[in-house]
């Protein structure tokens, strides 16, 4: 895979001596067992995959060679890069100007665009409608375009699918930039309809079943659904992608129940299933795999408590918060400055979608064991200053740097 050139501030000199040693030692990815660290006090176990993945690279890497490259032009980013508030704000402060925010909002007027301007479409993509107001304005949106291309893989496989007559169901969370952008090129060629969660699947085979009420599908999923939608339909023949940072298990399940109405609705064999249900498989990118299954894991220590690192709107970070809070005291924080003692913690709690101070949060006993890991947008960085802090609560602990170099010996040798 292509290697990329990323700014020395993100990186990390001790992880990633870590992460070599892992990828040495299991080119083929099939060892999900964490890192252990032993401190003597503090004990953590860092996941097998975190950090930047080929999407983010690829974007970082792009969005600091055009500013290195064209020190006379205005710049901006159409929103966010990642999402990740140290990297956000470093473009910011060397003068990037964001356009819209997560949401959508403008922060600045396309009308104030012009063909001079230099416009990065971040990793996530953007919406047709989007792309067509910019070039309006000039702006040609493919000359410094680093949509991931695992999006991009979606795309196509909704394209091809929409193309043979399917409507595509997206899961994903419809307020998301990447959602909106597969919404927008998957409505050009079929009828789209964006669902959340495995809920909203359950009410959507109401309208599968002929069942439901056309104006309350309309109130049901609003928003959601691309003009034109008409359930009685455009739900005979479907087929599902998905928001490239979903829960992998989500999406599977999801897919296997709607598959799994239509069969039953319209009594199919096995060989006819294709008739209404698309085989897209499983449309998650590599990195998102890859972390989710490291976190499972992860998961399997017995430990205190976990620290997920990344930026609060991070959507696969999220759902490694949301995997680790099902089995453990766990903090999702966006910096070493949230673990502000060894007593209290500054973190996001996702279901309140609010910032949250706890206490006591480590507990007082001899030996205490720690689960570490973060998104796919969080440097190694930030993953380096977390775990310094941390065992610095711990005046008898070994330092970081002698601790990883035996580790990275008995490892080598063994």
């Amino acid at each position: 895979m292509k290697s990329f050139s990323i700014p020395s501030l993100f990186k990390s000199n001790l992880i990633g001596r870590i992460k070599e040693v892992r990828r040495q030692r299991d080119k083929l990815k099939r060892d999900f067992s964490p890192s252990k660290l032993d401190f003597g006090p503090i004990e953590v176990h860092l996941s097998r995959h975190f950090g930047f993945c080929y999407g983010v690279e690829n974007a970082v890497e792009t969005a600091y060679r055009i500013i290195e490259e064209n020190p006379d032009k205005r710049i901006f980013l159409l929103s966010e890069m990642i999402h990740n508030p140290a990297v956000n704000a470093d473009l910011f402060d060397r003068g990037v100007r964001f356009l819209q925010d997560t949401k959508g909002l403008p922060l600045v007027p396309f009308s104030e665009l012009n063909a001079a301007d230099i416009v990065i479409v971040p990793a996530f993509g953007t919406t047709l409608e989007t792309q067509q107001r910019l070039q309006l304005q000039g702006i040609d949106t493919y000359a410094y375009d680093t949509t991931c291309p695992f999006v991009e893989k979606v795309w196509n496989r909704a394209d091809a699918i929409g193309k043979n007559n399917y409507t595509v169901i997206v899961h994903g969370k419809p307020s998301h930039e990447e959602t909106k952008a597969t919404f927008s090129h998957s409505k050009a060629i079929t009828p789209t309809l964006v669902i959340k969660d495995l809920s909203q699947a359950k009410l959507l085979a109401n309208y599968i079943r002929k069942e439901g009420d056309a104006d309350e599908f309309y109130d049901m999923f609003d928003g959601q659904y691309s003009v034109g939608f008409n359930p009685d339909t455009d739900l005979v023949r479907i087929g599902v992608v998905n928001q490239t940072t979903m829960l992998a298990t989500d999406t599977q399940e999801i897919g296997e129940y709607l598959r799994d109405v239509l069969v039953e609705f319209y009594q199919l064999s096995p060989d006819q299933v294709t008739e209404h249900f698309a085989d897209t498989r499983d449309t998650l990118c590599y990195a998102t795999n890859d972390n989710q299954s490291a976190t499972y894991g992860l998961l399997e220590v017995e430990a205190d408590f976990a620290l997920v690192a990344g930026g609060y709107n991070s959507s696969n970070t999220a759902h490694l918060v949301d995997l680790c809070a099902e089995k453990l005291p766990t903090y999702f924080i966006k910096s070493a400055d949230q673990l502000v003692s060894n007593r209290e913690v500054i973190h996001f709690n996702n279901r309140k979608k609010a910032e949250v101070n706890s206490v006591d949060y480590i507990p007082k006993k001899e030996k205490i064991v720690v689960l570490l890991t973060c998104g796919a947008s969080c440097p190694d960085a930030v993953i380096e200053e977390i775990l310094r802090k941390l065992v610095s609560f711990f005046p008898s602990s070994v330092s970081p740097d002698d601790v990883v170099e035996a580790w990275e010996a008995t490892l080598k040798s063994s």
